[in-house]
């Protein structure tokens, strides 16, 4: 710690001045700061979590050798064959029904109040796939729209 002796600027008389360096006592508190840090223990100790079992899967219905439906209702569900899937797995069953010897019909049956946006996502999902035997279904229920 250095004492300094000089006279204010601008000070009259005789008294000394005496400002103590702080910079190697802020060194001294880094450095000790810093090896308190690094020798802290990493903590160890655990909290069990009883986390949920996965669920046998169940058997969702197969492409239909003959004919499938894809329909949506006006809330956006969409259902391959009458059970609820989502559009991940109605690729998947649009994949396996076109690996069937013979490629069965699909029945596409959208509701009158169903978001076009959906309705358009599925029929690119259903081009994309590579689907040729495609009926609409109930157009005739639209000609008062």
């Amino acid at each position: 710690m250095a004492l300094s002796f000089a006279r204010p600027h601008g000070a009259q008389g005789d008294a000394p001045m005496s400002e103590m360096n702080t910079t190697p006592l802020i060194d001294v508190m880094l450095v000790l700061l810093i090896m308190f840090i690094i020798t802290i223990p990493i903590q160890t100790h655990s909290v069990g979590i009883d986390l949920p079992q996965p669920q046998p899967k169940t058997s969702l219905p197969q492409p239909d050798p003959v004919k499938n439906k894809v329909t949506i209702d006006a809330f956006g569900l969409i259902r391959w064959n009458g059970a609820a899937v989502d559009r991940l797995t109605l690729r998947r069953y649009l994949a396996a029904s076109l690996r069937l010897p013979v490629e069965p019909e699909l029945q596409f049956e959208p509701d009158a109040q169903a978001r076009y946006l959906i309705v358009d996502e599925v029929l690119a999902d259903i081009r994309r796939a590579g689907v040729t035997r495609m009926g609409f279904v109930g157009n005739e229920r639209y000609r008062a729209f």
